[in-house]
């Protein structure tokens, strides 16, 4: 096992956004538990989210890691930016989402950050509004990101063919 634990970290990165502790009252007296929200990614592209509940928190993060590489998406990159503007919407959540040029960096909070970092984006602004809530926020931000489309993949929906180059034709009408 211990040789498992030694490979795997060159694929995924492992980010632990929030712990939360959460205490229950009974009979005896108070009972805690912990929640772990981890992002995983390979900085190529492929991030996800989970979250890990235990009574201690190595257990909760070990949790999270495996939900969130249950969770995997794909993120269509445009080089190091995202192809277009997007909000991404979770519950109360809602992140926006800008590209940037080159050398601009990460712009983003937080959680924001570490969903960002994990798809492997290096140039990108955030901003996010109404809820501050890192599930929420984290969620919102997986949810915006899959909903990324680039210039080939809209011609595929659309029935039509993709040229790289700007087309004459388009000048005509």
């Amino acid at each position: 096992m211990a040789r498992m634990n030694s490979r795997e970290p060159s694929e995924f990165e492992e980010k632990v956004v929030h712990i939360g502790r959460v205490s229950k009252t009974v009979k005896g007296g108070r009972v805690m538990k912990f929640s772990a929200l981890v992002v995983v990614g390979d900085k190529k592209g492929r991030v996800g989210v989970g979250l890990g509940k235990s009574a201690e928190v190595p257990d909760a993060i070990r949790k999270g890691i495996d939900d969130a590489k249950k969770n995997l998406i794909t993120v269509s990159l445009k080089g190091t930016t995202i192809p277009h503007e997007i909000i991404g919407e979770y519950g109360a959540g809602r992140v926006l989402m800008k590209p940037a040029a080159e050398g601009t960096g990460v712009i983003a909070g937080g959680a924001v950050r570490a969903v960002v970092e994990a798809a492997g984006i290096k140039n990108i602004r955030t901003k996010c509004l109404r809820s501050n809530n890192p599930k929420n926020v984290v969620c919102a931000t997986i949810a915006g990101l899959s909903q990324l489309k680039t210039k080939k993949e809209v011609a595929a929906i659309r029935g039509l063919k993709f040229d790289s180059a700007p087309a004459a034709e388009v000048q005509e009408g």
